[in-house]
């Protein structure tokens, strides 16, 4: 297992839900964090708190792709290393083939797959650099198989994992391990809304933030590619 003592992790949309969870545990365990997100002032009292000295706050959007350069720029500056990218931020969308939404389409393809595949682009070279690079992209069960009609974000969980095994493909030989996190029902403001399951039933933020940090921790001879997680029995996929 590698030690996370001087490791550096980047985690965007860290100011709540699974980035939040994420976030604390690594924290917990003794990390240095830069927190992406648009609300820096939710981040900066989410961790006011914690170990200044491990803590950096930077501003992400994903569909400001300048953001992304600015952000690892500075958390370079900051840390002098980047060892790990915890690709979090994302939306949700209800649109179906019966009303598409163009600009919701746009919108939700720019966060959930554009946004990842810049910021995996701009921290790449450090990932590299360290030769026990990790990359978690927080994709969904969606991604694996389609059980309700909300095509845009089903395609763009399908495109997540596209993206993560290109990840995985284009620096392995450099010690660079991805990992799609796959759940199905989280207990989070995504899903507050949601009948399917009572809020107890569902996947609880933690213990996802436990298997990020696991998964994080693994040496290069124990990649995990897919992590499929749920809350009720499904057909094997």
């Amino acid at each position: 297992m590698l030690a996370p003592i001087g490791r550096v992790i980047l985690i965007s949309g860290a100011n709540r839900g699974i980035g939040r969870a994420v976030a604390e545990a690594l924290h917990g365990e003794g990390y240095c964090l830069s927190l992406g997100g648009r609300d820096l002032d939710s981040l900066r009292t989410m961790s006011a708190g914690w170990e200044s000295g491990r803590v950096h706050v930077a501003r992400y959007d994903a569909q400001d792709w300048t953001s992304h350069r600015t952000w690892t720029d500075a958390a370079m500056a900051r840390f002098g290393r980047i060892d790990g990218l915890v690709n979090n931020a994302g939306m949700h969308s209800a649109m179906t083939l019966r009303k598409p939404d163009e600009a919701e389409l746009d919108a939700i393809w720019a966060v959930n797959c554009k946004g990842p595949l810049n910021l995996i682009h701009c921290a790449l070279p450090h990932l590299e650099a360290s030769g026990t690079g990790r990359i978690v992209n927080v994709a969904s069960m969606s991604g694996k198989r389609v059980r309700n009609d909300y095509v845009a974000y089903n395609m763009a969980k399908h495109a997540m994992l596209a993206l993560n095994h290109a990840a995985r493909r284009i620096a392995w030989d450099k010690g660079v391990r991805a990992t799609a996190l796959c759940p199905s029902f989280v207990r989070t403001d995504m899903t507050a809304a949601s009948t399917a399951l009572t809020p107890g039933a569902m996947t609880q933020p933690e213990d996802l933030a436990r298997l990020v940090a696991t998964v994080l921790a693994l040496p290069n001879n124990a990649s995990v590619a897919e992590l499929l997680v749920n809350c009720r029995l499904e057909d094997t996929l």
